[in-house]
């Protein structure tokens, strides 16, 4: 179960929905706290680009009005390869077998759609 905390407010003049995407982006619950050290250690760790994942998906109006999630499970496609993005909560007493079967079943329905 993941916690979801739906925001509302009002943006001065001056900003817009994008810069509070920007603020927001990478969220702590994917990237851990305090944000430029767990990036600085996930970049090491996993030595790779992590792309899009966990990026922002939304929508922003002319009113500037938007809404957004983020992209927890996604692809990039490249002609005919895709690279599938999907993660764990990784956290100090997580049993790594649960966590690599966990990230196989979050990849099984873009690997179904994929395969045909």
């Amino acid at each position: 179960t993941h916690l979801a905390s739906p925001v509302r407010g009002r943006l001065t003049a001056d900003r817009s929905v994008l810069d509070v995407v920007a603020a927001l982006h990478p969220t702590p619950a994917v990237c851990g706290t305090p944000t430029d050290t767990a990036m600085d250690l996930i970049r090491e760790l996993e030595g790779m680009d992590r792309g899009r994942y966990a990026g922002p998906v939304g929508w922003v109006d002319a009113r500037g009005d938007g809404e957004w999630g983020i992209a927890l499970r996604c692809a990039e496609i490249d002609g005919t390869r895709a690279r599938l993005f999907a993660g764990c909560g990784i956290v100090a007493d997580s049993d790594p077998d649960a966590e690599l079967a966990e990230a196989r079943t979050k990849f099984r329905p873009m690997q179904d759609a994929l395969s045909g």
